[in-house]
């Protein structure tokens, strides 16, 4: 390369290629210590996912009924992460990890019914890192919380290079494709992917937008000659 680079209880992350080595990986010792804010409006519900992150070593902060009240505890406590319900009174899940979101808050985690995938688009193009279908246990909640914290941190590491919203979301953009295509081509994990970007721009002394838009320059360079030898091999039989 040159210098110009789900069933019930499962978790989505937003990326097909995320593997359970991976998400294992982003968990591993990395757990104590998170402060997370719960917001769920059943109240058994949240009882037992409290206690299902305390007894994972996250230290639960706060728990919220609502969705106004997931906002404003949100915005007063600066957890590092929140989960939280799609469907909450006053305010719906999807609109307050919009709010979250859009104050870089913390990255949220949506738990949804397994009847409610219509709403799952809806919650990704809110801002929420990943969610996990109901019912649930340990082990497909704590991949999904570690996998977004991660996925957070990425977004925050892209966006600190420019001060610009459009420029931002230009290179959030060129970065996740340039991601797929290293996954795709070079047989990366996602976190992998990120990395090596992120690697290349310090060793290039680049921004990670331009090595992104490298990687897909050249991909695409990659792609055209081959379809370009594909069809001299055609006309020659």
């Amino acid at each position: 390369m040159s210098d110009s680079p789900s069933p019930e209880g499962s978790v989505d992350t937003d990326t097909p290629d995320v593997s359970a080595a991976e998400a294992g990986a982003a968990a591993d010792g990395s757990v104590q210590g998170r402060r997370v804010l719960v917001a769920e409006d059943e109240v058994l519900i949240r009882r037992d996912l409290v206690e299902m992150l305390q007894d994972e070593g996250y230290e639960v902060v706060g728990e919220a009924g609502d969705g106004e009240q997931a906002v404003a505890m949100a915005r007063d406590l600066k957890p590092e992460l929140v989960v939280m319900d799609v469907q909450m009174p006053k305010l719906d899940g999807i609109s307050a990890a919009e709010q979250i979101a859009a104050d870089r808050i913390a990255p949220v985690v949506m738990l949804t019914a397994f009847s409610q995938r219509e709403l799952v688009e809806r919650a990704r193009e809110a801002g929420a890192m990943a969610y996990v279908v109901k019912p649930f246990d340990r082990s497909d909640v704590v991949p999904a919380i570690e996998i977004a914290i991660a996925r957070f941190a990425e977004i925050r590491a892209v966006e600190a290079e420019v001060a610009d919203l459009a420029e931002r979301l230009a290179s959030r953009k060129a970065v996740d494709q340039a991601k797929a295509m290293l996954q795709q081509g070079l047989g990366l994990s996602e976190a992998e992917a990120f990395r090596w970007i992120q690697k290349t721009a310090m060793d290039l002394r680049k921004s990670m937008r331009e090595v992104a838009e490298g990687v897909i320059e050249n991909a695409n360079k990659v792609k055209k000659e081959g379809k370009a030898a594909k069809g001299a091999r055609k006309a020659k039989s």
